[in-house]
């Protein structure tokens, strides 16, 4: 089984974002994200045996959590950079709330030593495919950019499912912060 960690969306986030996503699509062939799978990356941590599953949970459980904090999303960007782009996304700030609880949870399991930048991805390019972007560029400078705040009062271990048309994302376990 494939799984991640991270910070599912409420309604008055997620579905702004999905009309975005839907606006934007006509400008670009690029694998849009389905809008019901939007969230926020924690940690990735790829293949796990089933069998381990009870460990994964009990030893996120374990990790220590910040109070419940407040993360705001708005802005586009790309990565790596927009003269090389494979990822298309909105901007996060969740503070040092939000670092920490991402530092955590990378130390539970098997640290990988990154910055953690968080975001919302919107779009993958194929890095072979050579995509102009020119379009899509222009769409997204008209689009308006509003800042969205909500509180983040967990954070979940999900299950990515391969399907054709891209990945399904669900919730196996919840995990609350502290003091909620």
């Amino acid at each position: 089984m494939r799984l991640f960690t991270g910070i599912a969306l409420p309604s008055e986030i997620s579905v702004p974002l999905g009309e975005t996503i839907n606006r934007l699509r006509p400008f670009a062939p690029l694998r849009w994200s389905k809008p019901e799978n939007l969230h926020i990356t924690t940690k990735f941590i790829g293949d796990w045996q089933t069998d381990r599953l009870s460990e994964l949970i009990a030893t996120l459980r374990e990790i220590p959590k910040p109070p419940s904090f407040e993360i705001e999303t708005g802005g586009f960007g790309w990565f790596p950079n927009p003269h090389q782009p494979r990822i298309f996304w909105v901007g996060v700030n969740g503070g040092e709330a939000l670092r920490a609880l991402a530092a955590s949870t990378d130390q539970a399991l098997v640290p990988e030593g990154k910055p953690y930048r968080p975001h919302l991805t919107l779009a993958r390019s194929d890095p072979q495919a050579k995509v102009n972007l020119a379009e899509l560029r222009q769409a997204v400078a008209a689009e308006s950019t509003v800042m969205r705040r909500f509180r983040c009062v967990s954070f979940e271990l999900y299950l990515s499912e391969p399907q054709a048309g891209g990945s399904r994302y669900s919730i196996l376990e919840s995990f609350p912060l502290e003091n909620v």
